[in-house]
């Protein structure tokens, strides 16, 4: 599974430099030198990174092949993705990448299946499970050890204990 770690913004100065909205909770571990990346769209890439670095909170990319501002243009707007199978597990095993959420199953305590993780949400105070529900609007569920004590990813399911009324916002 290809997982977006950045999006090319625009170019930046005459040299090719090109300015890039991060994706990824570990942008220093993904934009190192010779990191190479698949594009979306695909006949962009792969693209090849020389160097990186921050500036004025953004970051800043310089990559193979590019030395212009015209050649740097034709890459706005470009995703820059990475193999889900490339990233390394988290050590702390109360954290959890998103593409290992999407798809899990939600359940109650008693197994009755309330639907599937679609995508998260993060938030300033906490993230957020969004669950597509069979003929209902998507559920919201505040991702807290207090309405989350389970995820089994082996098992393809998450518990939740939810307050009442939760399900019917």
């Amino acid at each position: 599974m290809l997982l977006v770690v950045g999006r090319i913004i625009r170019p930046h100065g005459v040299r090719g430099d090109l300015i890039c909205e991060v994706r990824t909770d570990e942008p220093d571990e993904r934009f190192v030198a010779g990191s190479v990346f698949v594009t979306d769209p695909v006949e962009n890439g792969p693209i090849k990174l020389e160097y990186a670095r921050w500036y004025q909170g953004r970051l800043l990319i310089t990559v193979e092949g590019v030395s212009d501002r015209n050649t740097a243009e034709e890459l706005r707007g470009v995703l820059l993705c990475v193999d889900s199978g490339d990233i390394t597990a988290p050590e702390d095993p109360e954290e959890f990448r998103d593409h290992d959420l999407v798809g899990l199953r939600v359940e109650d305590p008693d197994q009755t299946v309330i639907g599937t993780v679609t995508r998260i949400e993060h938030g300033p105070a906490h993230d957020m499970l969004i669950v597509r529900r069979d003929g209902n609007k998507p559920a919201l569920i505040p991702f807290i050890h207090a309405m989350v004590p389970t995820v089994d990813i082996p098992g393809g399911r998450i518990v939740v204990t939810l307050p009442d009324g939760l399900l019917d916002l």
